[in-house]
C-alpha cells in the first residue's frame, strides 16, 4: 500500500538519552537503483549485496520486471538480476507505478526513450506534483514522444523510439537525474551521446556504466565543465555489486549524534563518494567531530566507518558550490544549524523547491514550529542557532511533512534535541528510503 493511500502514522520524537554503539545504515539508494537497472540490461546474472530494500528501489525493481528482467531476493539477502540485454526491453503490460520515487521515474524514462516501446508512468500524490520537464526536453531530442498531465507531470505516457538519435546535451541546471536519464537513453542509441555538466553532480552512473563494460569517457573542456561521452549499444557484462551504506541516510544519525549531548557512535560502511559527501565537510567546518575510520574502496566507491561524537557546533556560510554534492542533506543540516552557536546562511538551493516537497518552505515552517529562529529567502534559509540549548519542540502539535521522507527524518532528529519533542504528522514516507530508521534510533538509545 503506498504512503499516500494508507492511514497517516504520526509520532512524537523526544530524546531518551545519547546515541551510542555501532550503527549500519541501509545501502545507498542511488547505487541500488542503478544496480537493478544496469543489471537488467546486462546479458547474464548480476548479484547485488546490500541493496536498499526501501519502497523507491522496489518500485524500480518492479518496473524492470515488467519490462522483462528477472529479479529475485535470495534467502541470504542478496538480489539476483537476470538481464535481457541492451535494446531488448519488453512492452510492459500495465502502468508502471513509481510510488514516491522521482529517481525511478526520471531514470526509467531515459531507458525507455531509446526502446521501441510505450509505457505509462504513474505515482503517488507527492510524485504526481513533481515536474518532469527537465528530462522530457532532452529525451524528446533523442526521439521519444510524451503525453503528460498539465505542467509536465504524472500520469505520463512515453512512446520510445525505434530510431534514437545521439545528442549532445548541456545541463541547464545541476542534476544527476537528468544526466543519468540522457546517458541511459544513450545506451541503446547508435553513436556517441554527450552530456556536458557545468557543475559536477554525483557520478554513480558514470562509475557503474564503466563497471558494467560501457565505453564511457569523462573529460574537462576549456571552461572547466565535465564532458561525458557514452558510445551506444554496448553489451553490458553482469557484475557482483556490494552497495555501500547511503551517506544521505547516515546524515541523520551523524547530525543526531552531534547535537544530542553525550552521544558517541560509529556508523559502519558509509559511502564517501566525493560527489555525495560534502555534508560531512560542512559539519566538520561547524566544529563537528566526525572521524573516518578504516577507509577503503568497495565496488569502486570510497567507503569508511564514521566515528561521531557530540560537539559544540557554530554557524557557517555554506558555499553554494557544494550544493550538488549534498543537495539531499540540507533538511538535516538545517537542524544542525538550529542547534549551533551563531548564524548559518545557505543559498543556491532552488533545486530544493522541486523535491518531494518544497523543502525550503517545509523546513522553514517545521523548524519555526519547533522553536528555531529561521528566515526563508528565495534560494535558502538563514538560521540563528540556539547555541546548543534544546529547542522548545512542537509538543503534540504535528509538523507537516508533505509526504517527504527527508522532512520527516530531519524533524525526528530535531525532536531529539528539544524539550517537548517534535511530532511528525506522518512517518510512512520514511519507508521509501530508510525502512529501519525508527528501529535504529531506538536501538541506539536515542528515542
Amino acid at each position: 500500500m503506498s504512503s499516500s493511500t494508507s492511514p497517516a502514522l504520526p509520532r512524537r520524537f523526544i530524546a531518551k538519552g545519547p546515541l551510542t554503539g555501532r550503527i549500519r545504515v541501509p545501502g545507498d539508494k542511488s547505487i541500488s537503483h542503478r544496480s537493478i537497472m544496469l543489471g537488467a540490461l546486462a546479458v547474464g546474472e548480476t548479484r547485488v549485496s546490500g541493496l536498499l530494500e526501501g519502497e523507491d528501489v522496489l518500485s524500480t525493481a518492479a518496473a524492470m520486471r515488467a519490462m522483462g528482467a528477472t529479479i529475485e531476493r535470495q534467502a541470504d539477502g542478496d538480489w539476483l538480476v537476470a538481464g535481457v540485454g541492451v535494446g531488448a526491453l519488453l512492452q510492459p503490460a500495465g502502468a508502471l507505478d513509481m510510488g514516491n520515487s522521482g529517481t525511478s521515474t526520471r531514470l526509467l524514462l531515459g531507458l525507455v526513450a531509446s526502446h521501441p516501446i510505450t509505457a505509462c508512468f504513474i505515482g503517488d500524490a507527492s510524485l504526481s506534483k513533481r515536474p518532469m520537464g527537465r528530462v522530457i526536453t532532452p529525451l524528446s531530442q533523442v526521439g521519444a514522444g510524451f503525453t503528460t498531465y498539465p505542467g509536465g507531470r504524472l500520469p505520463l505516457i512515453i512512446a520510445g523510439t525505434a530510431l534514437p538519435v545521439p545528442i549532445s546535451y548541456r545541463l541547464p541546471v545541476a542534476s544527476a537525474q537528468v544526466k543519468s536519464a540522457v546517458l541511459l537513453a544513450g545506451l541503446n542509441t547508435p553513436g556517441v551521446t554527450t552530456v556536458i555538466e557545468p557543475v559536477p553532480t554525483r557520478d554513480h552512473s558514470e562509475r557503474m556504466l564503466r563497471g558494467f563494460g560501457a565505453d564511457l569517457t569523462v573529460d574537462t573542456d576549456a571552461g572547466g565543465a565535465r564532458v561525458i561521452r557514452l558510445t551506444g549499444q554496448p553489451e553490458l557484462r553482469p557484475q557482483a555489486i556490494t552497495v555501500p551504506g547511503d551517506p544521505s541516510s547516515a546524515a541523520f544519525f551523524v547530525v543526531a549524534a552531534l547535537i544530542v549531548p553525550g552521544s558517541d557512535v560509529v556508523l559502519e560502511n558509509v559511502g564517501l563518494n566525493p560527489t555525495r559527501a560534502a555534508l560531512f565537510g560542512v559539519l566538520r567546518a561547524m566544529g563537528g567531530h566526525i572521524a573516518e575510520v578504516n577507509p577503503r574502496t568497495v565496488g569502486g566507491e570510497p567507503v569508511a566507518d564514521l566515528h561521531v561524537r557530540a560537539s559544540a557546533l557554530h554557524g557557517v556560510t555554506v558555499d553554494p558550490a557544494v550544493v550538488p554534492a549534498m543537495v539531499d542533506e540540507f533538511p538535516v543540516l538545517f537542524v544542525a544549524a538550529a542547534l549551533a552557536e551563531g548564524r548559518t546562511v545557505t543559498s543556491g538551493l532552488e533545486e530544493l523547491r522541486v523535491k518531494e516537497s518544497d523543502r525550503i518552505a517545509a523546513m522553514h515552517a517545521a523548524l519555526t514550529l519547533a522553536g528555531a529562529c529561521v528566515t526563508e529567502t528565495a534560494d535558502g534559509l538563514i538560521i540563528d542557532g540556539s547555541g546548543g540549548k534544546p529547542l522548545s519542540g512542537s509538543g503534540d502539535v504535528a509538523i507537516t511533512t508533505h509526504l517527504d521522507h527527508r522532512i520527516a527524518m530531519a524533524m525526528a532528529v530535531a525532536g531529539l534535541a528539544s524539550e517537548r519533542g517534535v511530532t511528525v504528522d506522518d512517518t510512512r514516507p520514511i519507508a521509501t528510503s530508510f525502512p529501519r530508521f525508527e528501529h535504529l534510533l531506538a536501538e541506539a538509545g536515542a528515542a
